[in-house]
């Protein structure tokens, strides 16, 4: 095993991690885009910053909803588009602790996560939509794109050097309206400010989106595996927005959820799930609910999940497969009633329980396909059901 490959070990194991988007445009509740969208200008957006003062935020809670939903690792947005830092920065007065919060809350998230061996990832947006050079550009305004970047890489140095070992640094981009393509890696100089990040965390894993492919991919909203052996994780919302909306009611169902995980492991990759805390501080209750559901259903089935990956055959119309060692996770999204048929199966399998509830399952090769009797009318479980096969 290379360096490499043991820098991303830990995270192939995990699977299934909380994203966080969090920060003053949690006041309005219109979203993390509300500045954007809105067009609203400098000064006045500023009155959210100084409105945001979360007396109810408590890491540790946050923290423990994550561990109870059986994720193991989180990544938090220490800074998103509009330019607010949720921690303290010499380069910036627009964060938390020089507004009306007067905190670091990302020096409280890391003590929460450190405490209960979660482990800790930094979103940071490369974008800053307080800075005109964003939107002109490197060609248009050299000079203020100059300090602009200065004042990027001045900023993750921060969260790379203040913070003690951080174990993933999640980049975000987006394109500024008057252009037709993305600033590329060397607009942003991600050469020199990755090598910068490694300097101080040598075991950190970077995202792709600084323009260089770096540890891991990171479609959005759709599960979309990476090439054969490339390391990629879906991030998704648990209704529509990545950041608190209070009229969003559209929150995805525990089986939902359920799928999107499985479907993420049985192509080879990680599931990260986004919540939107109030202004408040609190995770809605309608997150939370859910995330407990997702944590009982891990608790039985958590072995089809955690280190384990594709599967050697197809379930046909079950579902999803994956496998770890000798063990293969047939998931059952649509339960066939009281036989199913896998249609191309040419390994020998020689045994076949249901994980929850450790009944025996009887198995009938006929040609390529294999056939699973005795099964219940019902599933076992309503948001996905787990039968084990035994490879020989």
């Amino acid at each position: 095993m290379n360096k490499a490959q043991e820098r991303i070990k830990w995270f192939k194991e995990a699977r299934f991690g909380m994203f966080i988007h969090w920060g003053d445009y949690s006041v309005p509740g219109r979203g993390e885009w509300v500045m954007f969208q809105e067009n609203i200008p400098i000064k006045e957006y500023e009155q959210y910053a100084w409105k945001f003062n979360p007396q109810k935020f408590n890491a540790d809670n946050w923290v423990d909803i994550a561990r109870n939903a059986g994720m193991k690792y989180m990544v938090l947005t220490t800074r998103h588009h509009d330019g607010f830092s949720l921690f303290d920065s010499k380069v910036s007065d627009f964060t938390s602790v020089k507004t009306s919060a007067r905190r670091d809350f990302v020096a409280e998230y890391v003590k929460a996560c450190r405490k209960r061996n979660i482990k800790i990832g930094f979103y940071y947006s490369l974008p800053d939509w307080r800075w005109p050079a964003f939107f002109k550009g490197p060609e248009k305004d050299p000079k203020d794109w100059t300090r602009m970047l200065k004042y990027i890489h001045a900023q993750v140095k921060e969260l790379c050097t203040n913070y003690g070992k951080i174990d993933i640094l999640w980049y975000d981009t987006m394109m500024p309206g008057s252009r037709k393509s993305f600033y590329t890696y060397k607009d942003w100089q991600s050469e020199k400010l990755n090598v910068m990040v490694r300097k101080y965390q040598p075991h950190i894993l970077i995202n792709n989106r600084s323009g260089i492919p770096e540890d891991f991919d990171t479609p959005e909203q759709h599960v979309a595996a990476s090439a054969p052996g490339r390391p990629w994780e879906s991030c998704m919302t648990i209704n529509k927005h990545w950041g608190y909306f209070k009229d969003d009611a559209l929150w995805k169902s525990p089986r939902e959820i359920v799928h999107n995980l499985t479907g993420c492991v049985s192509f080879g990759g990680n599931y990260l799930l986004n919540v939107g805390p109030k202004p408040d501080g609190t995770i809605p209750v309608e997150s939370i609910n859910r995330l407990k559901e997702i944590g009982k259903w891990l608790k039985v089935n958590g072995g089809a999940i955690y280190g384990a990956g594709p599967g050697p055959f197809d379930s046909g119309t079950a579902g999803v497969v994956t496998a770890k060692g000798n063990n293969i996770y047939l998931i059952v999204h649509w339960w066939p009633g009281k036989e199913l048929s896998l249609p191309d199966v040419k390994i020998e399998v020689k045994s076949a329980f249901i994980l929850s509830t450790k009944q025996k399952v009887n198995l009938e090769r006929k040609g390529e396909r294999l056939i699973l009797h005795n099964l219940p009318g019902k599933p076992p479980d309503p948001l996905s059901t787990v039968i084990v096969m035994k490879a020989s």
